[in-house]
């Protein structure tokens, strides 16, 4: 799935939680000094910018399908290898980094296994894939209580709560399909707290991802009901509430 906003609007609506999770992991990925890196599926740049503090600019490449945000990270990172692409078909050659990490991008593959396959193929045998996932299934996301809104409101409205990854072991599963070895899950926990409600909900209004493109499809008195229900929830603020990922790591193959 491409995102066609602006990399700032991203940053708005998502980029507050990517900003905690990224060293998290990096972490898990023992991402250090003296690695190449791949950020697959870099949305505006916020693993990114992780990625280029441990090891440098010059160790580090980023991907994305969106051309806003390609621009956006060529911009914001100078002397990283930004290009644009999927990860089902990355441009790399094989073994070309230590490391492969994706942060909340592989429910948007258009073949999760096929990009966490990619994501292996070009990191060296014995380097670290890596990958987080919200956790949708059990409802522990930041955009949970808008689904839960809006699903309550019109069962039929396509929700993001069984997304791939989403839910416990799932990711797990993938990354053993993908011929990943030695997989191992972990959750990480984003900070989830906003000093008011609309400080909450306004991102939405942007028009990001699956959530604010269901929002601008409905009409003024519809947003409004959703709107309310989400408040109804969570409060007119300080909106606080557990955030977390399914995240996993684990080795590229021998080849």
């Amino acid at each position: 799935m491409s995102f066609n906003v602006s990399a700032d609007a991203y940053d708005r609506f998502m980029g507050r939680y990517s900003a905690s999770l990224s060293p998290q992991l990096a972490d898990l990925a023992g991402v250090a000094n003296g690695q190449r890196a791949v950020d697959v599926g870099c949305g505006s740049g916020m693993l990114t910018a992780e990625l280029v503090a441990r090891l440098g600019p010059g160790s580090v490449a980023a991907i994305d399908p969106s051309e806003q945000f390609v621009e956006a990270v060529g911009g914001r990172f100078p002397g990283v290898d930004v290009r644009r692409g999927a990860a089902e078909e990355l441009p790399f050659a094989d073994g070309e980094f230590d490391a492969a990490l994706s942060q909340l991008v592989v429910h948007f593959m258009r073949d999760p296994v096929a990009g966490l396959r990619e994501m292996a193929r070009v990191t060296r045998p014995g380097g670290a894939v890596a990958a987080s996932v919200w956790d949708l299934g059990g409802g522990r996301a930041p955009i949970s209580p808008f689904w839960r809104a809006a699903v309550a409101l019109d069962p039929s409205a396509r929700d993001e709560m069984a997304v791939a990854g989403g839910r416990a072991g799932h990711l797990e599963a993938l990354f053993a399909e993908a011929g990943i070895e030695d997989v191992r899950g972990v959750e990480h926990a984003a900070d989830a707290e906003h000093r008011t409600f609309d400080d909450w909900w306004e991102p939405f209004t942007l028009g990001v991802g699956p959530a604010g493109s269901y929002l601008l499809g409905l009409d003024a008195d519809r947003q409004a009901a959703v709107r309310e229900r989400c408040r109804a929830e969570l409060g007119d603020g300080p909106v606080s509430f557990p955030a977390v990922v399914w995240a996993a790591c684990g080795v590229s193959p021998s080849r």
